[in-house]
């Protein structure tokens, strides 16, 4: 449902129920006292809210992805 992008960040491209189904599941696996977890959602159109620069490019999404 995403890619690493870096140890322990992930990118994701989902809908607004499959965001609510994956916040539910990772809070289910993580534990409160001792991690953290943070979702940034970015609305559409993307390329308006993501730069990059320098060699490193996203994988497609549309391609196989971490599930």
């Amino acid at each position: 449902m995403g890619q690493r992008v870096q140890k322990s960040v992930f990118e994701c491209t989902v809908n607004r129920m499959q965001y609510e189904q994956l916040e539910r599941e990772l809070l289910d696996e993580i534990n409160l006292a001792e991690d953290c977890l943070r979702l940034y959602r970015l609305t559409g159109p993307t390329d308006l809210h993501v730069k990059e620069h320098g060699k490193f490019k996203a994988t497609d999404f549309e391609g196989p992805l971490i599930v």
